[in-house]
């Protein structure tokens, strides 16, 4: 845990709170909560908070910007408790995260435009509407692998009325082929699912692209988070 700090100013919770636009409850809470350090009271038991209460407010909020509430408040809780190594997990975890994201927005955009450049937009090649079997001819793969595709939620093909067979249309080759290269790529069922969702409320591969800036400047944004966040931390445990 930090030492104290030489300068003893006292503060009350608004004075913590107003900086950030917080509840002088909130700050309560936090500490509480053993993101800020126990305080001392007065006689009549109010808080008294120092510039060292103020110096751990600021650490914890970068760290929520950074790496969500419940990741800042282990960290916290772990500086306070001398648990370096604890805090030092955390943050690492985090950036490997980071690291695992920034990955799979490589793959999708590679694999978008990969399945742009070989297919007209709307049109996969040879004739459609397509049964399972064909699709999976053309994949290379088994009809149960498909089948599981389905129940993960990155197929959704219609059923025929009549025979009540699935049926594959345009949109739904597009994502097996999507699908069929992430899943080369070691991604897992769940992850392959989302993304396939993001293009299909983008409405194809070609309006994706303004969804994939978006996701690269959060990234970036997150990435810029850690960097303040560490900076914090770092000043914060020298008090």
């Amino acid at each position: 845990m930090p030492s104290n700090p030489t300068k003893k100013t006292n503060l009350r919770p608004a004075d913590l709170a107003r900086e950030h636009g917080l509840s002088a409850q909130a700050v309560r809470n936090y500490e509480q909560d053993g993101f800020l350090p126990p305080a001392e009271r007065t006689a009549t038991g109010y808080r008294i908070y120092t510039e060292l209460h103020a110096a751990a407010l600021r650490t914890f909020l970068a760290l929520v910007r950074a790496y969500g509430h419940r990741t800042a408040g282990a960290i916290m809780n772990a500086v306070h408790d001398g648990r370096t190594d604890d805090a030092l997990t955390a943050v690492h975890g985090g950036h490997t995260q980071l690291l695992r994201d920034r990955e799979t927005l490589n793959a999708v955009r590679a694999a978008v435009d990969h399945l742009t450049a070989a297919t007209v937009p709307g049109a996969p090649d040879g004739p459609l509407p397509r049964t399972i079997g064909e699709l999976a001819h053309r994949l290379r793969l088994t009809p149960a692998t498909l089948r599981t595709w389905e129940a993960a939620g990155i197929l959704r093909p219609t059923r025929d009325p009549t025979t009540g067979y699935r049926v594959f249309h345009a949109g739904d080759v597009r994502d097996a082929d999507l699908a069929h290269l992430l899943r080369r790529g070691g991604y897992r069922l769940r992850d392959i699912a989302a993304v396939v969702e993001q293009i299909r409320t983008a409405g194809g591969t070609s309006a994706l692209a303004a969804a994939l800036a978006g996701w690269q400047q959060r990234l970036t944004g997150r990435g810029l988070a850690m960097l303040e966040a560490a900076a914090h931390l770092h000043n914060y445990r020298l008090r």
